[in-house]
């Protein structure tokens, strides 16, 4: 079995991130900050933050946490949208009130909308972008191969679906309710990012195929992907992520590079 293992290629992101905001201290008096604005009491999204509240510390950046319900969030962004020294804004999904979700994110200025939830030209949507820089740091071709994604949703599966055929790769959608045998049955690549744990089981999994797990959810107090446990014990064939530590701390690092280049008043 070979690891995409997304904690080896953030450390060098890493690195490099921390250079550029101590250059922008040093040159503009500037700390990049972000405000996270937090409306459900989830574990995986509570679990999240605290990742991007270490990963700031580790490279002398600023998080912000907010705690609000979707009814008053959009007064919270409109704050932040206002203030020059927040330079990022996320809205950690999902929301309390999952019908108020196009709105909110809406309210977020596109200058600020490091998360690259609402379609605009500043920043490409962070999960997305770290599936890329993890396959493209293992070498692993897109072009010319049967790319199956699973899951259409606003976080992972839409965006990356968009930037992939955007790159001239042609893509193959499923969601949850498809018949997965049948579309993943000669897929050479397959992305999956429902949040439903256990959905992409071994018999769905050609063999010598590459799996990209960008699914999480909380399951008994833990946080679990879609890709069945047992797949990563029984199939030395494939190309995986690794139970932890693969797309996770590279969609941290895609967010800070946005962050980053949000605070940088010669990129603005």
């Amino acid at each position: 079995m070979r690891s995409l293992n997304g904690t080896d290629l953030s450390d060098f992101i890493k690195q490099r991130q921390a250079n550029q905001v101590l250059a922008l201290r040093q040159a503009h008096n500037i700390t990049p900050r972000l405000a996270i604005i937090l409306c459900n009491d989830q574990l995986a999204s509570s679990k999240y933050i605290e990742m991007k509240q270490e990963y700031a510390e580790d490279i002398a950046a600023e998080v912000i946490v907010e705690h609000s319900t979707s009814k008053k969030v959009v007064a919270v962004i409109e704050k932040h949208n206002a203030d020059p020294a927040t330079h990022g804004i996320i809205v950690q999904l999902p929301l309390d009130d999952p019908s108020l979700t196009d709105d909110v994110l809406a309210a977020v200025s596109s200058k600020k909308d490091v998360d690259g939830l609402n379609s605009n030209e500043f920043f490409d949507p962070a999960t997305p972008t770290a599936i890329l820089w993890l396959l493209a740091g293992y070498n692993v071709e897109l072009r010319g191969k049967k790319v199956v994604v699973i899951g259409q949703g606003k976080l992972v599966g839409a965006p990356l679906t968009r930037m992939l055929q955007a790159s001239g790769i042609s893509v193959t959608k499923a969601g949850r309710g498809d018949d997965l045998a049948a579309i993943c049955n000669d897929a050479e690549v397959i992305i999956t990012g429902t949040g439903q744990p256990g959905l992409l089981t071994s018999d769905l999994i050609p063999k010598n195929a590459v799996v990209v797990d960008a699914g999480t959810a909380s399951e008994g107090n833990k946080l679990v992907g879609d890709v069945d446990p047992t797949v990563l014990d029984t199939r030395s064939d494939l190309t995986i992520t690794p139970r932890f530590g693969g797309v996770g701390p590279l969609t941290i690092c895609a967010l800070f590079e946005n962050v980053i280049r949000a605070a940088n008043p010669t990129k603005a």
